[in-house]
């Protein structure tokens, strides 16, 4: 059965797919205790933008930022920053903008709501919420207001702390500020897969769509309790194929077994500690990768874990490498697959994947299909911080999205079951490249 771990916790939640500086994971702690963003109809709501906002589009050299108070340095007339909430009803909706001035006297800026402008001037160097008008929002959904500049006396547009929502739909947005990292960075969807309990390796194919795959995706293929394996798009000219298994739970550390050609490893840290390894590749959006994830107990007290991939490009299996985790004695468990985004500044954009055909093989030689997932999410989800999540089935395949602000989401915690299509791997496992 799935287990949702802490591990598979800090897996949803990125991994080490961010940076080395990324904050320190969200608690479990937290996920219990944080206060969820439904306000009641009829209030007005506030909406940080330090935790809803993001700069949009931005020429080059612009000094644009959200921080912790905000919108900031705001100079560029091209720039745009977009904040968002969600409506869950139908309404009129009336926006105000809470900022001051530094650097100016006065200004005008012109803030965009679902697609109707407003102008608004601004002065005076004492924060204070400047009325910007009503619309209606004709759907459930996120809303989206758009902020860009038009005139100024001086440096700056002004800076801008909040949003203003007033409206008689109930409301969602993220109000934890603790968390404002996680809640940018978007929410974090996973499907835990039903595999029998001594499954030596498992596998999967993997299809990211055209278009759904912007810089900051991590489309994990094939996890299990003690690590993970998958793609990412680590910027506008690198991808990798990445390959992690965590520390013992009591710190004693993983170590490297073996690698593939051409394979980097080292450690990781900030979301959980262990050993890394990855290939850079080139990996083509639209075309079905394959994973094969194997654990064997080595009869001393650890687990070597290993990870191949297979590449349609060159027609041929790589070996990724394999890694000895120490006080460990388990074949695969906690079979998953994930999706995730770790790059808090692109958090507005959208992305979905397609899990398909996968199948376990036990220590016995056998394989048997999996047609059966849960669909879970990560203390963004949980904590109604962002509504922008979906999983479940298209077209015979498990599917997972997220990121975006579209409006359909799919409530997480429940089971879905593929069609089966008896289509075994077509794989030697014995003849994997080592």
């Amino acid at each position: 059965m799935f287990l949702y771990s802490a591990a598979l916790f800090l897996a949803g939640c990125g991994g080490d797919g961010a940076s080395s500086s990324a904050p320190a994971a969200q608690s479990l702690a937290a996920t219990a205790t944080d206060t969820t963003t439904t306000v009641a109809a009829g209030t007005t709501s506030t909406v940080a933008l330090a935790g809803n906002a993001f700069i949009t589009s931005a020429p080059a050299g612009a000094e644009e930022i959200i921080d912790d108070n905000g919108l900031a340095n705001w100079s560029n007339a091209n720039a745009v920053t977009s904040a968002y909430f969600r409506m869950a009803s139908a309404g009129s909706v009336t926006i105000g903008l809470t900022g001051y001035l530094a650097g100016s006297n006065n200004s005008t800026v012109r803030v965009t709501v679902n697609g109707t402008p407003f102008t608004v001037a601004l002065a005076g160097t004492t924060a204070k919420t400047y009325a910007v008008g009503t619309v209606n929002v004709a759907a459930p959904g996120y809303v989206k207001v758009d902020l860009q500049g038009i005139s100024k006396d001086g440096g700056y547009f002004g800076d801008v702390s909040a949003l203003t929502v007033t409206t008689t739909a109930t409301v969602n947005y993220a109000n934890d500020a603790a968390n404002y990292y996680w809640s940018r960075r978007g929410p974090s969807v996973h499907m835990g897969y039903t595999t029998p309990s001594d499954t030596q390796y498992f596998y999967n194919e993997v299809t990211i769509p055209t278009g759904q795959d912007p810089v900051g995706s991590y489309f994990m293929a094939n996890g299990f309790s003690q690590g993970y394996f998958g793609i990412q798009v680590n910027s506008s000219t690198e991808r990798r194929i990445l390959f992690s298994v965590w520390d013992a739970d009591s710190g004693a550390k993983t170590t490297l077994v073996s690698k593939g050609t051409d394979v980097v490893d080292n450690t990781f840290g900030g979301e959980g500690t262990g050993g890394q390894s990855y290939l850079v590749y080139n990996w083509v959006a639209g075309n079905t990768y394959r994973f094969i994830t194997r654990a064997t107990p080595d009869g001393a007290g650890a687990t070597n874990f290993s990870a191949w991939f297979y590449a349609p490009e060159s027609s041929a299996w790589r070996y990724i490498a394999t890694w000895k985790r120490p006080e460990t004695s388990t074949y695969l468990t906690g079979n998953y697959s994930f999706l995730e985004n770790f790059s808090d500044t692109n958090g507005y954009t959208g992305r979905r994947v397609l899990y398909g055909n996968q199948w376990a093989r036990n220590a016995s030689g056998t394989w048997s299909e999996v047609t059966t997932a849960r669909l879970t999410g990560d203390a963004t989800v949980t904590n109604a911080q962002r509504m922008d999540y979906a999983g479940g089935l298209d077209g015979g395949r498990f599917y997972l999205r997220n990121g975006g602000f579209f409006a359909d989401y799919v409530p997480v915690n429940q089971n879905f079951t593929r069609p089966a299509t008896g289509q075994q791997p077509t794989v030697d496992v014995n003849s994997l490249p080592q």
